[in-house]
């Protein structure tokens, strides 16, 4: 199965937004996140005000990175009521 991943810069570094997958227990506020330096940590579901799109050239480590970790991605460019959906669903599973 592919996790859907939305790659933006922030404060000039490359980060994928998974906005599919919760962050920590409250999937409304934060969605799953990862960056070179830090690696996994949540996002708050509203930073893409913060941040601009990334470019291919420009995410192409991070997605090769990811790849290698063991993720199957498909890039996206813009979250969506399912994608909140889909996070809240994988909290009510683990609770």
């Amino acid at each position: 199965m592919k996790t859907k991943v939305i790659f933006r810069i922030f404060k000039g570094e490359v980060i994928a937004i998974f906005p599919e997958l919760p962050g920590d227990y409250n999937p409304r506020l934060t969605c799953l996140s990862y960056q070179h330096i830090g690696q996994h940590g949540a996002a708050s579901v509203n930073l893409t005000e913060d941040t601009r799109p990334a470019k291919l050239a420009e995410y192409a480590p991070l997605m090769e990175e990811l790849t290698s970790i063991g993720y199957d991605l498909r890039v996206g460019h813009r979250a969506s009521r399912k994608d909140y959906n889909a996070r809240v669903k994988a909290c009510e599973v683990t609770k």
